[in-house]
């Protein structure tokens, strides 16, 4: 009995490994797809709802998290030596604040959703470009400005010209979305047979 519990905890352990550990090679969108089918499933199911191309989902993800589903912001250092607190409260792969993840839930109506599931993260950045879209008018193939939006917020948009730094990030996310586009080109025939068919 005392064996089958053992197994069974390092059967668990095994799943949420399996599923929680970043990717190898998180530049390119084919590996990343190729360790993680699952993945390709839920970003295409995403792309279908909303209409945001899923290379703009890994490229918001990419910057924000790097992949990582436990992703915080560093702490702030008090006297740049002690540890303080965090300067928001972004958490998980689309390192989503509490308010704004509260808002996606309850406009969705995903009330179990949780950060650390790629699945509720890919969703969530196709209903935030989709409210950016709405909202400023900002087509999602855009993603130089739909990251400007997803990482100031729709009322800090119109003063990002004059912010060097986000105007910095926001060409990044535009470069690997268009590598990942790129890449995507090449392996997505692979990827749609039928193991990553949607049902």
């Amino acid at each position: 009995m005392k064996i089958l519990k053992i197994n069974s905890l390092f059967i668990v352990l095994f799943f949420i490994s399996a599923c929680s550990s970043i990717p190898s090679n998180t530049s390119n969108s084919c590996s990343i797809f190729g360790e993680r089918y699952l993945w390709y499933k839920h970003a295409k199911k995403s792309e279908k709802k909303w209409g945001t191309p899923v290379y703009l989902q890994l490229a918001i993800i990419k910057m924000e998290s790097d992949f990582d589903w436990l992703a915080k912001p560093p702490r702030q250092k008090l006297f740049k030596v002690i540890p303080y607190k965090r300067p928001s409260s972004s958490f998980g792969y689309s390192q989503a604040v509490n308010g704004t993840w509260e808002q996606y839930k309850k406009e969705t109506g995903n009330k179990l959703a949780v950060r650390t599931r790629f699945k509720d993260s890919v969703d969530f950045i196709g209903w935030y470009t989709n409210k950016s879209e709405n909202i400023l008018k900002i087509s999602k193939k855009d993603a130089f400005k739909q990251y400007v939006a997803y990482h100031e917020g729709w009322g800090g948009f119109k003063n990002y010209k004059d912010n060097k730094k986000i105007i910095n990030l926001a060409k990044k996310v535009e470069k690997q979305s268009n590598v990942y586009k790129k890449q995507l080109s090449k392996c997505v025939s692979s990827l749609t047979t039928s193991k990553y068919i949607i049902f």
